[in-house]
């Protein structure tokens, strides 16, 4: 089995072109540079099992963050790729999928391994399409978005589809685009991701929110204390702070747009963006890559387009700085 790359490899990075962690500027992920301030948790939090209370209470916030219908199961698991592995025994009743790309490489892979029969078209499908749909709203890594109405009539049975699975990892940065509160009927699935907005990739921390029946089955599968007890704690909080939250969409818009100026100005195209990254065109991807690397930058390069580099944001005005100046001396 082929292994997926993913950005965050910064490890792999300094094996190669040395330097310290502190040395490097990793904008090779899509997860916000200025993460929510985690305050001290209480001892309580660490010592014990994580029970019903705790994981209530998270989901609770979540209900309200996601805007997560009454009607609607929600369960929180150690991360949507937790979730992603369990996808193909969930939905075993669904022998074909489409899965709208390039995306996470992951769908495609674990649904392959299941020995379901998998299409990659780089749209949403018309007439006569797989019975399950897999879709990023917005997609990784272009950022494209889909109207709402037309996944809610893929949803819905439109074309022949019975289950709409819609990634929304990148999704709190664009609310209006969300799915999840059309969730609670049986053709609709939506997986949300706490680590990428917050900045808080390593509390592994991700939401599946659907049909009660289902959710209840996936709850099923993933079984029980999975979700570490200050992980619950840290999220419910985070996810109860409409300030930080406000405040955060403000800033990671305005540094989005400053960041496609930056890539623009070193004569790229920008390819797609959202928020928390920005996806660029250019002939010569492998070579800037490459020499940001020696300049102790780490960006996102694609082994199926050899033509895109993504960019995560930079979290401080030096650090666009950094940025702007290596971009001038290479280009």
């Amino acid at each position: 089995m082929q292994t997926i790359r993913h950005g965050g490899a910064l490890d792999r990075a300094i094996a190669r072109h040395g330097g310290s962690r502190d040395e490097w500027l990793d904008l090779s992920t899509g997860i916000n540079p200025v993460a929510w301030p985690v305050p001290e948790l209480s001892a309580d939090v660490w010592r014990r099992l994580p029970d019903e209370a705790m994981m209530g209470d998270c989901l609770d916030a979540a209900r309200d963050y996601y805007c997560v219908p009454a009607d609607a199961g929600i369960i929180a698991a150690p991360g949507t790729q937790a979730i992603i592995q369990w996808l193909p025994v969930l939905f075993n009743y669904l022998d074909r999928a489409t899965i709208v790309s390039p995306t996470y490489g992951e769908y495609a892979q674990v649904f392959s391994a299941a020995g379901v029969g998998v299409e990659t078209p780089a749209d949403l499908p018309g007439e006569g399409v797989n019975p399950l749909l897999v879709v990023g709203q917005p997609n990784n890594p272009d950022g494209r978005v889909w109207p709402v109405e037309r996944l809610a009539a893929l949803a819905e049975g439109a074309a022949g589809v019975r289950m709409t699975v819609v990634d929304e990892a990148f999704a709190d940065v664009t609310p209006e685009h969300s799915m999840t509160p059309m969730t609670g009927g049986p053709g609709l699935t939506v997986l949300r991701s706490f680590g990428k907005f917050f900045g808080l990739a390593g509390v592994r921390l991700g939401f599946a929110i659907g049909d009660k029946d289902v959710i209840a089955s996936l709850r099923q599968m993933i079984g029980p204390w999975a979700v570490p007890g200050p992980a619950l704690a840290i999220g419910a909080m985070a996810m109860r702070d409409k300030e930080w939250i406000a405040a955060t969409r403000a800033r990671l818009a305005e540094n989005s747009a400053r960041l496609a100026g930056i890539l623009e100005g070193a004569g790229m195209r920008i390819a797609g963006r959202t928020d928390l990254f920005v996806l660029a065109e250019t002939g010569d991807a492998a070579a800037v890559a490459e020499a940001l690397a020696k300049r102790r930058i780490l960006v996102r390069p694609f082994d199926y387009d050899a033509r895109w580099l993504r960019f995560g944001l930079p979290g401080t005005e030096q650090e666009l700085a950094l940025l702007e100046s290596a971009l001038a001396a290479i280009r």
